[in-house]
């Protein structure tokens, strides 16, 4: 690795590509981060959508079968929220870093940074990134609305500048990556790395189905759309015929859907509607969301669920970011980080002397 591709990311999380694995709900399962994290990636586990227990049995999953430093994913509002905490503070050894969107607060942040524990929330606007510097946080990443999932309206190349120009932490660049392109671009801008979903879902080592793999490789751009009819807040998601029926339906249909979800995510995390519904509740009172939509944002990772865990394309949703429509093939891990550290190499090199000739 080239002297250009260290920075304090890898550094700081101990890994030799400055690109991170995002905590895909459903889909950043131990296998996954495994393979990220043994290409030189840094991987973050996605317990957000776990219980206590089964966040404790993948978390030792992991360690199992690497011994590189990887990160864990969580909420703060999500039942047993209070017990992961300890999961993360009790494997610290190993666990380098923690990554959230709303939640923790300063005195939470306080605990994991005693411990060691890297602190690095993902934001969509400059003054949620300020907002978690004033908590003491370590790094940001900051999540363009090229991204996928719940996402913002402005653009990785306008975000990115103004919360490296607002802010006095680490940022990382996230919305629109793919290769080593664009991670090059973020190095320019004075990005410390990059993080990459949808990339990395479509490797070899992601746990998600041939089926709904291949639904991912044949989406192009065009259909991939950012609905507010889900939850009532925009996300970007691949068209599914699912998706295309709730575009059609109006409010009973839509708590309908929430509420078969609801049902399935009470049986699965043996949660009970109380404990759903102040999950709700805690989503409500970090970002001025009214109930109804976050019940329906709470239950969503079982539709999530339908897609990327059982293949079922016609029942499910598909998160995905746009990048996603120019990607044609599933890599395994070591050779999507290897040939992104040398088309990066490649394209600064190019930069540094000019009459290098490098193809795009």
């Amino acid at each position: 690795m080239t002297t250009a591709l260290a920075t304090i990311l890898t550094e700081r999380l101990g890994c030799t590509a400055p690109i991170i694995q995002t905590a895909m709900g459903w889909v950043a399962e131990p296998a996954l981060v495994v393979g990220s994290c043994e290409a030189g990636a840094f991987g973050f586990l996605g317990c957000a959508v776990m219980t206590p227990d089964e966040a404790a049995v993948k978390i030792r999953a992991v360690r199992d079968r690497t011994d590189k430093p990887f990160g864990v994913n969580f909420h703060s509002f999500q039942p047993g929220a209070d017990r992961i905490v300890d999961l993360i503070l009790a494997h610290r050894e190993q666990v380098r870093a923690v990554s959230f969107g709303r939640g923790p607060n300063a005195t939470m942040i306080g605990r994991f940074r005693d411990a060691g524990i890297l602190c690095i929330p993902t934001v969509g606007a400059v003054k949620h990134a300020r907002k978690m510097v004033e908590l003491g946080v370590d790094m940001v990443t900051v999540q363009g609305g090229e991204g996928g999932g719940h996402t913002g309206s402005v653009p990785t190349t306008v975000l990115l500048p103004q919360v490296l120009d607002a802010v006095q932490v680490p940022v990382i660049a996230a919305g629109g990556f793919g290769d080593g392109r664009g991670l090059a671009a973020a190095l320019a801008y004075g990005a410390v790395g990059i993080a990459m979903g949808t990339r990395f879902l479509l490797t070899k080592e992601s746990p998600v189905p041939d089926s709904a793999k291949a639904a991912y490789l044949k989406a192009g751009t065009d259909d991939i759309v950012v609905t507010t009819r889900l939850d009532g807040i925009p996300q970007r998601m691949v068209r599914t015929p699912l998706m295309d029926r709730i575009e059609r339906s109006g409010p009973l249909g839509m708590w309908r859907r929430a509420f078969e979800a609801g049902l399935a995510m009470k049986k699965q995390t043996g949660a009970s509607w109380g404990e759903m519904i102040a999950s709700a509740r805690g989503m409500t009172a970090h970002g001025a969301m009214p109930l109804r939509q976050a019940f329906m944002a709470a239950t969503m990772p079982m539709l999530i669920q339908r897609a990327v865990v059982h293949g079922d394309i016609e029942q499910g949703v598909m998160a995905t970011g746009v990048v996603g429509g120019r990607i044609g093939e599933v890599p395994s891990c070591a050779d999507l980080v290897a040939r992104i550290m040398d088309e990066a190499e490649a394209r600064i090199a190019a930069l540094t002397h000019p009459r290098m000739t490098v193809a795009a």
